[in-house]
């Protein structure tokens, strides 16, 4: 008998584990991991849901310098199984209250040299995670040089996965900054194209059981994460970022004097509507910092720079782009790169006065880069130490603008990560929203710091404005990402174009394109459409952009598969909006259960017959519906 790679790498797994050292299930029973010493004495663990194998036996550990924490360990304690409960409200999300349950267990080993590490597990309805916690005072200094984590696969399952760039390279050296096109339902097994491997989140597909990888609580005291490019076997091993992605002089890996604690490595499980509304990301990230909440203004806003690019940044546009926002009672005008040459930041406070008196709030882009990359754009390195970065939100402060766009990150190296939550905190000592691109995901900061309104850390529509390969991949693309990208973690696409792409023919019809409107997730939304574009939409279409909620309440998936089509609902107080968008090469007829809704009247905005247009009609909520959304195109309808 011949066996394949991943059979022999299952059954040897298989043959080295003893018993288990034990089982930790989930609350409501449905989930179990077990975490085993193997007679090789390595520690591994499997998760199964209702009986059935999800995860198979994975390995764990940590090599440190000077101490190996994977090998030779022996099981020296298991705790009692605990109770873990918390709540807590986001405004930006896709539910405003949560709560998480989880059943905890950690388990204690020690290596030859009498070395001590804990791997704490919590099993929730939704999931899997688990953490390193090495405290052990005989390693004086705790420096990471390794992590062994894998997450082994049957090899017939299936993976949508989004490799990242090369550190160092494309545009000025920007990369890597998660804006890579995903690779949809490919063999576990299959190589990255690129070696620097995948990012997270991870989404894969075992039978009647979706997984999502990530990872949740990043203080800056730790790098990134992300699976390496190969997988031999269907067995996806964690790896780390590259050297070149740290901040100027910078630690690339984790270390420290004191108690080193991971990330917690997520593994979200269950049918794909568990995890779509599943809060994980968040879930098992640190709670709020102390901040003003009438600081947390989420939003939609307009934005010059998505069709008009660098010549628009000038005084007179971003006056008409503020009269835009508020035509469109939207809340922010954001305006991009070079603003400190075109207008100055006396004209920029100018502009500030000018759109107070219309309620609309100023953001302002900056370039973080020291010396990571070639870029150009200003201002550029005035926020790379605390000093300066006081000194200039002060300032900004002080001259009334709310928010800040920052650009062009080195990837995720320990001290890069640092330098993101330091942003973080100064901003928000001085009252500043921020939004980060060129980027890495958020990996639940927007809970931990409620300033934090998106991330880019997507390929999101500036590249369709770049070639005409991107516009084509638009429809698979955004029928990914409410599966993967943007699953816990907000994401600032920037949607949403109803009129011509310069020089881009464009793939969408216009209802997809709204609907991006409600299945997009970012605490600011920028919205790309121009004045002039809008003007084209019906009165229908306009008034449901200028009404549409800043947060949602609660968010429930109604249809979906990752790349072809999704639906889904979002609730904001008592009225529920419902988005959908076809990827497919056909016209889509979809019966859907709205019953969740209530008795309610609704009105559908999808496409009309003709090329750019719209059709509105009346939509019941008490019963399940049928509608056809046309190849490319989409609907939105709301219920109040």
């Amino acid at each position: 008998m011949k066996l394949s790679v991943g059979m022999a790498i299952t059954l040897s797994l298989a043959v080295q584990t003893s018993m288990a050292a034990s089982g930790l299930s989930s609350p409501d029973k449905h989930i179990q991991v077990r975490v085993n010493l193997t007679a090789g004495h390595t520690l591994v663990y499997s998760a199964y849901r209702d009986q059935q194998a999800v995860i198979l036996p994975s390995g764990l550990g940590l090599q440190l310098e000077g101490a190996d924490l994977k090998n030779q360990l022996h099981l020296a304690a298991t705790s009692k199984i605990k109770r873990v409960t918390d709540s807590y409200e986001m405004q930006v999300g896709k539910r405003r209250h949560n709560h998480y349950e989880a059943n905890e267990q950690t388990y204690s080993v020690v290596n030859a040299q009498h070395q001590k590490m804990d791997v704490v597990f919590r099993v929730s309805n939704d999931g899997v995670a688990f953490r390193y916690v090495v405290a052990d005072p005989s390693i004086r200094h705790k420096k990471v040089t390794q992590e062994f984590t894998s997450f082994a696969f049957e090899p017939a399952a299936k993976a949508w996965l989004q490799p990242i760039a090369v550190a160092q390279t494309g545009w000025s050296n920007v990369n890597p900054s998660y804006e890579e096109h995903y690779q949809m339902e490919i063999p576990v097994g299959t190589v990255s194209p690129s070696k620097a491997g995948w990012v997270f989140p991870a989404l894969f597909n075992v039978k009647d059981n979706w997984v999502v990888l990530s990872e949740a609580n990043m203080d800056g005291s730790y790098h990134a994460s992300r699976l390496q490019a190969e997988s031999v076997g269907g067995v996806y091993k964690i790896g780390a970022p590259m050297a070149a992605e740290v901040y100027t002089g910078g630690a690339l890996m984790a270390e420290t004097d004191g108690v080193l604690s991971s990330p917690w490595r997520i593994i979200g499980l269950g049918s794909l509507a568990t995890i779509m509304e599943s809060n994980l990301g968040t879930d098992l990230a640190a709670p709020a910092i102390a901040i003003d909440p009438h600081l947390i203004k989420p939003g939609h806003s307009s934005w010059s720079w998505a069709l008009l690019k660098d010549n628009a940044t000038i005084y007179s546009v971003q006056k008409k782009f503020i009269d835009y926002a508020a035509d469109m009672h939207w809340d922010y005008t954001l305006i991009d790169a070079d603003w400190d040459k075109k207008i100055g930041y006396e004209k920029i406070k100018e502009l500030v006065e000018y759109a107070d008196t219309k309620h609309i709030g100023i953001l302002l882009w900056y370039n973080s880069s020291g010396s990571w990359n070639t870029t150009r754009y200003s201002p550029k390195s005035q926020l790379l130490t605390h000093a300066q970065r006081m000194t200039e939100f002060a300032r900004l402060r002080e001259m009334g603008v709310k928010g800040v766009k920052i650009d062009f990150f080195a990837g995720d190296g320990k001290s890069m990560i640092d330098y993101y939550i330091s942003i973080l905190k100064d901003a928000a000592e001085n009252g500043l929203l921020v939004n980060f691109h060129g980027a890495t995901l958020p990996r639940g900061w927007e809970r931990t710091y409620p300033n934090l309104m998106s991330m880019e850390a997507v390929r999101g529509l500036e590249f369709t404005t770049f070639t005409q390969q991107d516009e084509d991949a638009v429809p698979t693309h955004a029928a990914m990402l409410p599966f993967a990208r943007n699953i816990f973690d907000p994401m600032d696409f920037t949607p949403m174009v109803f009129s011509d792409i310069p020089k881009i023919k464009r793939t969408t019809k216009n209802g997809f394109e709204l609907a991006e409107s409600v299945l997009f997730l970012s605490g600011i939304q920028h919205f790309a459409e121009t004045a002039e574009g809008m003007a084209s939409v019906p009165d229908y279409v306009k008034q449901f952009l200028q009404e549409l909620p800043r947060s949602w309440d609660d968010t429930k998936f109604v249809a979906g598969f990752p790349g072809k089509y999704v639906v889904l609902a979002r609730r904001s107080g008592d009225a529920w909006y419902v988005a959908g968008i076809n990827a497919e090469e056909s016209d889509k007829a979809l019966t859907i259960d709205l019953s969740f809704i209530g008795n309610k009247q609704g009105r559908l905005m999808t496409d009309g017959q003709a090329e750019r247009t719209f059709d509105q009609q009346p939509l019941p909520s008490e019963k399940a519906v049928t509608i056809t959304i046309k190849t490319h195109g989409g609907f939105a309808a709301v219920f109040q």
